[in-house]
């Protein structure tokens, strides 16, 4: 037993260590990792993976936009829209994935009611006919109207965004102040809102909140069912509308016994709604969330164009007693979320799953008892494992592991099936995993395999020459994810569509390889990690895995290095007779998550996060204002002292109440022509004008600039001097411009 002790003690440290963690005396972040991994494998391997026809997601994609116009819709064509689906079609309920959040003044009322205010008061004919026209052209009102009475839920956004306003309006509370007395629940809680125009909210049957928990891998695995904002709380939108099938109940909470709970728990285990055919019980967290019971990967309902009802092209009758969830799926109004079933998956789909799951009761629950049987497990196989296989043979010691693993794993199916409990397995498969590699070895052996594992793990993002530098101290890169201030780039071709429309098969493939490798080579030229090609866009960041603290500087020579080429590949395009390419890039630097994210079957060494998204979004915003790159101002501080840059706006994007500053990379300090510098300067003159409201000013500068150089940027800047002149932006406008789409 002698020559055992230092393997016994080593054991007990390593399932002391192991317990400790399962017992939430500390949280070792990468066994809570491995946990997220191995629930996402069992979502992945039990899913039912069939369709539920019960409900349809009426998806704005891609064909509708392109039919009926981009989003967001004026209200006249979603009144036609609501009133198809319920007189036509006879869906029993529906509910908004998107929030109704600014009037629609498409109908050219407001000018009309104008005029009957100014020039044409005196005309009683004028004055006659607004008034006859004026129910028709009040497309806000007609949608109103047409949802008013029917089984319609309306979707809304809670939001923390730092000094956030709320906006619109939201239902009354599910549930008041005081509800949980003494109790505390540690909800998760809001500071804001964007709801729907009141209007509309008060027309509608119902309203829900549709803010998912993203975990800090960037995944969404739960949704809180209630959430809290100023004392109260309010039901996400899959919660409304299950309450709104079923008469809407009333939701009452459900505790744990107090003789089976601490007393740091809230004992909040579940929500009752109680019918008159019996009770539905919803399975919560602590935090009052739900784990969404994803049936399958992205299609596990029925899709339907919006534009196919619109043109009355699905027959009646094959939405008869349907629930209908209005959402999108085009990438272009982003809302596409990483879950365990897809990296990219639609939001909408989400509030189905969890809408099937509370009907069908297959939601997943993870009770506080939990806590105590995954310690118990664990103290089990801690035992068997570090006090018997010191003693026993190899073979026997891998026996005896095989039946411990087994046993583990079957156990945890078995709840995981049976009575839907989802219960740890991190813990217990490190146990076995560690405990039994310490004895079968007495240190490492795999010393010399690292660098050829390494390069392999790290060669398909990186440049080859960065793969060599990193081999040479492996230890200090790891793909596990990890926060990292980081400079993200997006580029995306202008006008794919037609261009691939116009080339034959062959072509394209052609085009796309010359251009995919032109850009390739010059974003690993400056050190670059490519992170994926999503069709003909491309998504690449710096500072990871290799550290680079030029990781901005870096990004911006590569934009102004991608212009560069596409001009040289242009030439050779001509000569095929094919189309010349325009690129629009956005560039971005701040904190991000960073690591190997993905599944069993394919995984990506990539960026997630608030700095990522907002990258993505100002190269979606570039021909906005006609130039080929915008940078985020995070990434125009790093370098400012490198490159010239032209300011180009404050912009509020899309789910962002804090405005930001968006600039041009015009090229390096030093190389930029003096006539280019000039015009930056009087650009910046009308810039100053325009946000101190001297519109004169302002106008002045920006016609004599058009004059100088014509830009599409000047003539975006007239048209909104034009537009504030008539409606004055206020003596509290920070000069910001707001883009409501994503």
């Amino acid at each position: 037993m002698k020559q055992h002790l230092p393997r016994f003690i080593l054991g007990a440290l390593v399932m002391a260590f192991l317990i400790g963690h399962a017992a939430k005396l500390y949280q070792a972040g990468f066994i809570t990792h491995i946990d997220a991994f191995i629930y996402d494998t069992k979502i992945r391997l039990t899913m039912p993976r069939t369709e539920d026809d019960r409900i349809v997601i009426l998806d704005i994609d891609e064909k509708s936009l392109a039919e009926v116009g981009r989003w967001p819709w004026n209200r006249e064509r979603m009144s036609t829209l609501v009133t198809k689906l319920f007189d036509t079609h006879g869906i029993i309920l529906l509910g908004f994935d998107v929030v109704f959040a600014e009037p629609d003044d498409s109908s050219g009322l407001k000018t009309l009611e104008s005029l009957s205010r100014k020039e044409l008061r005196d005309s009683g004919g004028y004055q006659s006919a607004l008034r006859e026209l004026r129910p028709q052209l009040d497309y806000d009102a007609r949608f109103a109207e047409a949802i008013k009475d029917k089984a319609v839920i309306l979707g809304y956004y809670l939001s923390n965004s730092e000094g956030g306003a709320s906006s619109g309006a939201i239902p009354e509370p599910v549930l008041p102040p005081g509800t949980f007395g003494s109790r505390n629940i540690p909800f998760i809680s809001w500071g804001s809102y964007g709801g729907n125009l009141p209007i509309f909210q008060q027309a509608a049957a119902g309203g829900g909140h549709f803010n998912p928990i993203v975990d800090q891998d960037g995944i969404s695995r739960r949704v809180p069912v209630i959430a809290e904002y100023k004392g109260a709380y309010y039901e996400a939108l899959s919660l409304a509308m299950t309450r709104a099938l079923l008469g809407f109940p009333e939701v009452t909470p459900g505790y744990a016994e107090e003789d089976f709970s601490s007393k740091s728990y809230s004992g909040l285990e579940w929500l009752d709604l109680n019918t008159p055919r019996g009770t539905l019980r919803i399975p919560v967290d602590e935090n009052a969330a739900t784990l969404i019971p994803y049936r399958g990967p992205q299609g596990s309902f029925r899709y339907i164009s919006a534009s196919d009802v619109l043109a009355d092209r699905v027959k009646v009758g094959e939405l008869m007693g349907k629930i209908v969830l209005v959402g999108t799926t085009a990438p272009g109004l982003m809302d596409l979320r990483a879950t365990p079933v897809g990296s990219t998956y639609a939001g909408v789909e989400i509030h189905a799953n969890l809408i099937a799951g509370f009907l069908d009761g297959t939601i997943k629950h993870k009770p506080s008892y939990v806590l105590g049987a995954d310690v118990l497990l664990n103290v089990v196989i801690g035992a068997i494992m570090a006090f018997l296989l010191p003693l026993l043979s190899p073979i026997r010691a891998s026996l005896v592991t095989a039946v411990v693993l087994a046993g583990a794993v079957s156990i945890n199916l078995f709840f995981w099936e049976s009575a839907h409990l989802v219960l740890p397995l991190a813990t217990s498969l490190l146990m076995i995993a560690v405990l039994y590699a310490m004895n079968m070895s007495w240190g490492y052996f795999v010393e010399s395999r690292t660098k050829r594992q390494f390069t392999e793990l790290f060669g398909q993002y990186v440049p080859p020459e960065l793969v060599d530098e990193m081999a040479k101290n492996p230890e200090n890169y790891s793909m596990h994810g990890r926060k990292a201030d980081l400079t993200v780039l997006f580029s995306d071709v202008r006008g794919f569509t037609t261009i691939s429309e116009g080339l034959q098969p062959d072509q394209l493939a052609t085009l796309m390889n010359l251009y995919l490798g032109a850009m390739t080579k010059v974003i690993r030229g400056h050190r670059g990690t490519l992170d994926k090609y999503i069709g003909d866009a491309i998504m690449a960041f710096w500072g990871a895995p290799v550290e680079d603290v030029q990781h901005a500087r870096n990004a911006v020579v590569t934009a102004l290095d991608m212009q560069g080429a596409l001009t040289e590949l242009n030439k050779e395009l001509l000569e095929k007779g094919w189309p010349e390419l325009k690129i629009g890039v956005g560039i971005n630097t701040g904190t991000m998550t960073v690591g190997d994210m993905g599944s069993p079957v394919r995984k990506a060494y990539t960026v997630m996060g608030d700095a990522v998204n907002l990258g993505s979004r100002l190269e979606g915003i570039t021909k906005q204002y006609g130039v080929g790159i915008i940078a985020g101002e995070g990434t125009r501080e790093l370098v400012k002292k490198e490159f010239v840059f032209r300011e180009l706006d404050l912009v509020k994007v899309k789910g962002k109440d804090k405005p930001v500053g968006i600039f041009e990379p015009i090229g390096a300090e030093g190389s930029v022509p003096q006539e280019t510098l000039d015009e930056i300067k009087l650009w910046n003159q009308a810039l100053r004008a325009y946000r101190a409201q001297d519109w004169d000013q302002a106008e002045l500068a920006l016609i004599n600039l058009n004059r100088m150089a014509p830009h599409k940027l000047y003539d975006v800047y007239l048209e909104r001097i034009a537009h504030y002149r008539q409606e004055p932006p206020g003596d509290d406008w920070d000069g910001s411009w707001k883009f409501d789409t994503k």
